[in-house]
């Protein structure tokens, strides 16, 4: 390929490895990011941690431009502009079908690392340590202006017992508990390559798992990674080998994006 190139790459698992929260960052990928920006090509996060969480990698990693919050944040040039929440009458029913069946449940209402829980079962029940819990007795979602996630404790299929699931953008990467957040990388990117006038056949994209299909479009590249999710690979114009195989380098490789 030839040509100035949009690169958009989500983090955990595509960037990092270890999974999720995957904090190792191969060293064959810093330096395909290094080429990648000395060969004239845009780099871009697009990742569903919040800005918050997403940040450290963003400047660890020299990027300039985020996509975050799963599509509904953004970053510019290093400028934070801000994220779209959830719409905040459909969380609420979420909650209260969440406190009719007995599941434990938390709040992210701003832009941290922290989520608010109303007792300590949510963080007995899943064991996760990664974001942190704020107990708030008698957290009401209604007392908040803004709703970014919401955090839900039960095993795998027991969502089909909450309605508004049906209506809410949600993922699961954990047996014990979901994620209701932004499923929309797709609509990030667009505006990233609006606000740079690109052209989106110039757009390549680099995820791994199925939250990841909501970038993985016909109208530009798609990159899945060897440690990518079977449905991922499906969807994907290539196949790299795992992130931590020197996949983001010799994804670049074949595409010849270094020269």
């Amino acid at each position: 390929m030839s040509g100035k190139k949009y690169l958009f790459f989500d983090i955990d698992g595509t960037l990092a490895a270890g999974g999720y929260a995957a904090t190792f960052i191969p060293d064959s990928t810093r330096e395909a990011l290094k080429k990648l920006r000395e060969a004239g090509h845009f780099t871009c996060i697009a990742t569903g941690r919040a800005e918050a969480l997403a940040n450290p990698v963003m400047h660890e990693l020299g990027f300039d431009n985020m996509i975050s919050d799963g599509g509904w944040g953004l970053t510019i040039e290093g400028k934070f502009l801000g994220v779209r929440p959830l719409p905040k009458d459909q969380v609420i029913e979420l909650i209260k079908e969440c406190k009719e069946q007995g599941f434990p449940w938390g709040l992210q209402t701003d832009n941290s690392d922290t989520r608010l829980v109303p007792d300590g079962r949510f963080e007995a029940f899943t064991g996760d340590s990664y974001i942190k819990s704020k107990i708030v007795p008698d957290l009401d979602p209604a007392d908040y202006e803004n709703i970014y996630k919401a955090y839900i404790a039960c095993l795998t299929g027991e969502e089909q017992r909450l309605s508004m699931l049906k209506i809410l953008p949600w993922g699961r990467y954990h047996h014990h508990y979901l994620f209701v957040e932004p499923s929309d990388k797709a609509g990030g990117i667009r505006e990233v390559m609006e606000h740079f006038h690109g052209d989106l056949k110039d757009v390549i994209v680099f995820g791994d798992t199925v939250n990841d299909l909501s970038m993985f479009r016909d109208e530009w590249t798609n990159v899945a990674m060897g440690n990518a999710d079977e449905e991922l690979k499906k969807h994907a114009d290539l196949v790299t080998t795992d992130v931590d195989k020197d996949g983001i380098w010799n994804a670049c490789l074949e595409l010849n994006f270094f020269s």
